[in-house]
């Protein structure tokens, strides 16, 4: 499966949200929303909520839930930098607090500064 970097680093491709919406699978989103639900603690995931062409859509697609309120997001964006990585403020405390979780994010944002 081929990389869809988003711009914290994380993998779009491997989210089970962006895998059950290109499949047009609505059954996978229903799993996804239940397990998110509880993981999360947040009653209010539903499986329309989910539906997501990844976080490098263009402005006003279909982004999931948390993504489309995403502060980390919503900085590049407005920034117009495509990653994190390409940044000037690389490393800034905003994405450091999210790295801190996320190691793979970091190990993906690293190759893209590489290249």
């Amino acid at each position: 499966m081929d990389k869809l970097i988003a711009y914290c680093g994380l993998n779009c491709a491997e989210c089970p949200a962006y895998i059950a919406t290109q499949a047009n699978d609505m059954e996978a989103l229903e799993r996804v929303a239940a397990e998110w639900r509880k993981l999360f603690n947040a009653p209010g995931i539903t499986a329309e909520g989910l539906i997501c062409d990844g976080c490098l859509t263009t402005p006003g697609g279909r982004v999931a839930g948390y993504c489309n309120i995403c502060e980390i997001r919503a900085c590049a964006i407005g920034r117009g930098v495509a990653s994190c990585a390409y940044c000037t403020d690389y490393g800034c405390a905003k994405l450091e607090g999210f790295l801190a979780h996320a190691p793979n994010a970091r190990e993906n944002l690293e190759q893209l500064r590489l290249t």
